[in-house]
């Protein structure tokens, strides 16, 4: 599912226009993503939680020339899905 089909699903299940999901759905991802740039969680109870997670320097290959390289340390988005929501992916 692609974000269109995702908004004419939301539009459809809430009964609003199209457009107004699409606003809807904008401002969820944007304000979730501004949260955790900002290293905040966003947990929504049952769905998951958004985060921001703290990988470590290490040393990497590169895999054409087999050469050793350095992987600097950097902050990377993670989200952990709830049970609820794990329940219904397992067709429980």
């Amino acid at each position: 599912m692609n974000k269109e089909e995702l908004v004419q699903e939301i539009a459809k299940k809430a009964s609003v226009t199209q457009k107004e999901a699409a606003e809807v759905l904008s401002a969820w991802v944007d304000t979730i993503q501004k949260t955790v740039a900002k290293g905040k969680k966003v947990t929504l109870v049952g769905f998951g939680t958004f985060e921001a997670r703290k990988r470590a320097a290490r040393v990497g290959r590169n895999p054409q020339t087999g050469k050793e390289l350095k992987i600097a340390a950097k902050t990377v988005p993670a989200f952990s899905a709830g049970k609820k929501f794990k329940t219904a992916v397992n067709g429980k």
